[in-house]
């Protein structure tokens, strides 16, 4: 059987300081965890869409926003420890977080009952600094971080020039 595919988008700011906007995993699996219980705005997709479509859609699905205009900057995939692949994009962007309308999902709980709950997909988002979000953020999507410094550092390129 083959991983399962996911794609989400990093969006951060710069003023005052660098920050990212990340959300705490819904449900009552991740109610009473802080560290690595945090993710992307991310979600699965299937070999009918591609990565970055899937993003924009998880995007809107779990925060009940447009995706902001801006330039998408590729972070690559990691993989989760339960072997899940995550495909993620940077954006630069400002989103108001009173707008926000979180998704919901709906699972069996508790487990073994018969009895369908619904529980938000993304139960809060908060804005982080770098350094608040590596200690939030589920292990493996710590190196979006990482590469979103990367991005960030790197002169920007002269008109005209070679990519």
């Amino acid at each position: 059987m083959a991983a399962k595919r996911s794609a989400g988008l990093l969006l951060f700011r710069r003023q005052p300081h660098l920050e990212v906007l990340i959300g705490h995993l819904g449900g009552p699996l991740w109610s009473r965890r802080d560290s690595a219980a945090w993710s992307i705005p991310k979600g699965e997709y299937g070999p009918d869409e591609t990565p970055l479509q899937a993003a924009r859609r998880e995007f809107t699905e779990e925060l009940g926003l447009p995706v902001p205009e801006g330039e998408l900057v590729e972070l690559g995939t990691v993989t989760q420890s339960g072997g899940k692949q995550v495909t993620a994009w940077a954006l630069e962007a400002e989103v108001d977080l009173d707008a926000v309308v979180l998704g919901t999902f709906e699972m069996e709980w508790p487990r073994g009952s018969g009895r369908i709950q619904r529980f938000p997909e993304l139960d809060r988002l908060a804005w982080c600094t770098p350094e608040q979000a590596a200690e939030r953020l589920i292990t493996s999507q710590r190196q979006f971080l990482e590469r979103l410094a990367e991005h960030l550092l790197r002169p920007p390129r002269a008109a005209g020039s070679p990519r």
